[in-house]
């Protein structure tokens, strides 16, 4: 008698969300022993790692300037990973990541660095008994990448037969239009697009990614996602630190290259793009192109009225004294970066034609915190007593990038007494409490996502080149625009020329 085989029963909440295995890969970190390798790429390797997530067989490669042995890096890496790592490192898992760590010390412009870089790379396909994967990340300053790209062409790293060949980019990728559009240029001439991934931390952010879900999977919400019920979308990315010790990029960036010419370009696209035909990486991709090519590109005349730009002068930030952004270590005193920046844009497409996109981000503000908030219009007929209450409100949705990721909906409720008083009451889902799990760092899914080759999310090149044609009009009229800067209050709202570009009836949500 043959037995009877009871197939187990299959859980529903997985289906479809099956995703491709990480294969056999070796990583190459150029700019090894950075800040951004040290806090964020370490500890998301430990982590996935941690999870079982890295493939069965992975390797490590460090490369930077600095002469080392391997076993001095790979005790750097474990500092780094104890002391920046979201859960606390098990020793077993740490010490099986970095026994075989390799590090190839040189500079980035020497081709004999890039030959050694090569034996390690075979060595590792020799040790394994079959060729690995290979995935070069630029953690570097962004004039080192034409550089690096460029050797590993020359040096043949770039492609390889029977291999998967990865290049992943940092931001800021090109300071303008005119450098991202050569970068593009330079770095397609070595890599094909497939094989480019071209890093925004924040894309890999679960509410950033939930954006997607959010809007598709639920009906109650499609609907109403148009100009015929929505009166405005806030986007704020605010920090209440400082430049931090990183004067030499910030002076040259600004708060408008920073942070909106990409995450929040980024943000709005998730907001405003039209449902793909499928969740595949180029329909996904193609839909946010068609967003930012819809937005008008700024004109000189207009900028006044639809940017602002201001820095932060002394004041009271987390119970401290702090100084102004023109007082700060390596700052020169005549700086006319921006330290906040607010954009008024319009999404010119029959879904959004007339609702006003309001970006604004800034260092040194009240409290750190990046939301997108969507205000509905307005009830049509107010029939309630306001008396004693705060009124009807429009309802909003505030979702939250950081620090406590999750969803808000503001809705209108009747304060209880023998009054028909009305306030606004939110009802929440948190990340933390609805699925008690800490959410992967960002840096978590985008290593892995490169690792397989899913570049969902990832810029391409079209993309990066459209956020640059609408921010490069604004920072183009700024630089022609001499004189001081306005200024705001350490620990604020942020400058009050910021109301200069909202319209009629509209108003900053408190930070």
């Amino acid at each position: 008698m043959s037995a009877t085989v009871v197939a187990e029963p299959r859980n529903p909440l997985v289906a479809g969300l099956e995703r491709q295995p990480v294969a056999p890969t070796t990583l190459v970190i150029f700019g090894a022993t950075g800040d951004l390798a040290r806090r964020k790429l370490l500890p998301a390797i430990y982590n996935l790692a941690h999870d079982g997530a890295l493939p069965e067989r992975f390797q490590l490669v460090g490369v930077s300037r600095k002469e080392k042995e391997h076993a001095d890096y790979r005790a750097e890496c474990e500092q780094a990973i104890r002391a920046y790592s979201r859960r606390t490192p098990d020793d077993q898992v740490l010490k099986r990541l970095l026994e075989d760590v390799r590090y190839v010390p040189g500079t980035f412009d020497d081709s004999a660095m890039y030959a050694k870089v090569g034996e390690v790379l075979d060595g590792f396909d020799e040790q394994a008994g079959e060729r690995l994967h290979r995935a070069f990340y630029l953690s570097t300053a962004p004039s080192f990448f034409e550089v690096i790209v460029g050797q590993l062409g020359g040096s043949g790293l770039s492609r390889r037969s029977n291999t998967e060949v990865r290049v992943i980019i940092e931001k800021p990728f090109g300071t303008s239009l005119q450098e991202a559009r050569k970068l593009n240029h330079r770095v397609l001439s070595v890599f094909d697009e497939s094989q480019v991934f071209r890093i925004d931390h924040y894309l890999g952010k679960e509410t950033v990614q939930n954006m997607l879900a959010f809007r598709f999977a639920n009906g109650m919400f499609e609907p109403l996602w148009n100009r015929n019920y929505i009166d405005h979308v806030q986007i704020t990315a605010a920090e209440d630190i400082g430049i931090e010790g990183r004067a030499a990029y910030y002076d040259k960036a600004g708060a408008l290259r920073d942070l909106i010419q990409n995450h929040m370009l980024q943000l709005l696209c998730h907001v405003a793009m039209e449902p793909p035909g499928s969740f595949t990486a180029e329909e996904v991709r193609n839909e946010k192109v068609k967003v930012l090519h819809a937005i008008p590109a700024p004109v000189p005349e207009q900028i006044g009225e639809m940017a602002v730009r201001a820095q932060y002068a002394a004041g009271h930030v987390g119970g401290e004294d702090v100084v102004g952004y023109l007082e700060e270590p390596d700052i020169p005193s005549d700086s006319i970066t921006e330290t906040y920046a607010a954009l008024r844009l319009e999404v010119d497409n029959w879904r959004w034609a007339g609702v006003p996109f309001y970006l604004r981000a800034g260092k040194r503000l009240a409290r750190k915190v990046t939301e997108i908030a969507v205000t509905l219009k307005p009830v049509p007929h107010l029939a309630f007593s306001q008396d004693g209450s705060l009124g009807v409100q429009p309802n909003q949705l505030i979702l939250t990038v950081q620090p406590n990721e999750g969803v808000t909906l503001q809705l209108g409720a009747k304060i209880p007494g023998t009054r028909m008083s009305i306030r606004p009451v939110n009802m929440e889902f948190l990340y933390g409490t609805s699925f008690l799990s800490q959410s992967p760092e960002a840096y978590e899914r985008l290593i892995t996502d490169a690792m397989r080759g899913d570049p969902t999310l990832f810029t391409r090149n079209d993309e990066v080149e459209a956020q640059w044609e609408i921010c490069d009009p604004v920072l183009a009229t700024w630089a022609q625009t001499p004189g001081q800067l306005p200024s705001y209050e350490a620990g604020s709202q942020g400058p009050t020329e910021a109301n200069d570009i909202l319209l009629e009836g509209d108003a900053w949500r408190a930070i």
